[in-house]
């Protein structure tokens, strides 16, 4: 991004253009461009000092408290202020920083944290020595990241080849995905891994049960292969426990799976092996991929649930099965959407953080108890979090950042 905004001066009228035709005036953006391009979310943030936060089960130490005690209220995970890109899988927390390492800690089983053994931690542990890192997810019992240099590297269980490294062998250290340097955005589900390229492309691997790797087929595949021929996809894919979401660049929204409850909003419960769009419509700006459904959020600012709703978690105040998206309430202040073992979160553009659905045992909404919700409700009463993790759907733990 650097390359595209070569700083110089935000000026409140457009800038005097020398050169004719094909003229520039290069490093100087008008107000009006700055608003447009910082509604699209392409115009740069300054870093800002951000500090993790977590609730819900801590059984293997994934809450980061040097301890295995559960908290049902957000609990700040050390004192740092560096954090950059938090994410999570089953039982395990992964983030990466602002100086580029990457941190892991929680469940140990299969390797997943990538430190060379299968030993569980309960306070974040670094991951190596490199500084190189750009953001990381968690799945079923693995982990993937992909660095600044565009490789993808895995980790932990590969039973079904998720770690795509054409072998069905484990490994508790990172390993490269092939040699490519195009990787720009992963999700992980249960067994599978689905990532985009910089030229727009979708590819998958892994377990293929459901037929949620998008090849007509229920094949396991241990290699990446690309989901159909085209290059419209965004960075803006999820996935739950076996079916798949993605938004195109023209704002549809298209998904495949497991369509049991609903899970892939088709109006049915149909599995689909091959990508299908949701609706006719072109405003979709957020997706992420709940345990059995999904929850996102629309250009117009509102947001959307469907699938399984045994706890609340379409937030419809009531307990009946969606099988296609339905509107949370009636408001247009909605940024950002989360999902974890049947139950969601939303950022509110005030900052505020909401959450409703599943909360029993663990506290994983963070309000304070084991009461699980029907429509969204406010988690504490700041305005400063700015950051949800996109935690793997089997996840009964929450994490996010706020900024100080």
């Amino acid at each position: 991004m650097s390359g595209k905004w070569p700083g110089g001066i935000i000026s409140k009228t457009a800038p005097t253009v020398t050169g004719g035709e094909f003229g520039s005036a290069s490093g100087i953006w008008t107000l009006d461009q700055v608003a447009d391009y910082e509604k699209q979310g392409l115009w740069p943030e300054p870093v800002r000092p951000k500090e993790l936060w977590c609730t819900g089960q801590g059984a293997y130490g994934q809450l980061g408290q040097g301890s295995v005690t559960a908290y049902s209220s957000p609990v700040q995970v050390g004192a740092l202020t560096d954090w950059a890109t938090p994410s999570g899988g089953e039982f395990m927390q992964l983030a990466v920083k602002q100086d580029g390492t990457l941190w892991t800690w929680g469940s140990g089983n299969s390797g997943r944290l990538g430190h060379g053994n299968t030993t569980s931690l309960s306070s974040p542990v670094q991951v190596g020595a490199l500084t190189d890192w750009s953001v990381g997810a968690g799945g079923g019992e693995f982990s993937a990241a992909i660095k600044t240099d565009g490789t993808l590297w895995t980790w932990g269980l590969n039973t079904y080849g998720q770690l795509g490294d054409s072998s069905t062998t484990s490994r508790s250290s990172p390993v490269q995905v092939g040699a490519l340097t195009t990787w720009s955005a992963i999700a992980l589900g249960g067994q599978f891994l689905i990532a985009t390229k910089t030229d727009g492309t979708l590819w998958a691997v892994g377990r293929n049960n459901e037929g949620q790797l998008g090849q007509n087929n229920e094949t396991n595949y241990s290699s990446p292969v690309q989901v159909g021929a085209l290059t419209d996809w965004t960075d803006k894919i999820a996935a739950g426990y076996g079916h798949v979401f993605g938004l195109k660049s023209d704002g549809t929204f298209w998904s495949w799976g497991d369509g049991g409850t609903g899970a892939t909003a088709h109006g049915n419960t149909t599995k689909y092996s091959s990508p299908v769009q949701v609706g006719a419509l072109t405003d979709w700006s957020e997706i992420t991929g709940q345990q059995v459904g999904g929850v996102g959020v629309k250009t117009d600012g509102t947001i959307w649930a469907w699938g399984q709703n045994n706890y609340g978690q379409v937030g419809q105040e009531d307990s009946t099965e969606y099988s296609s998206p339905v509107q949370i309430g009636a408001l247009t202040n909605w940024s950002k959407s989360g999902s974890g073992s049947n139950c969601n979160f939303g950022l509110k553009t005030d900052g505020t953080l909401w959450a409703w659905g599943y909360n029993g045992i663990y506290g994983a909404l963070g309000l304070g108890d084991t009461t699980s919700r029907s429509s969204p409700v406010q988690v504490g009463a700041l305005t400063t979090w700015v950051v949800i993790s996109n935690r793997w759907a089997n996840s009964t733990n929450f994490s996010a950042l706020k900024t100080v």
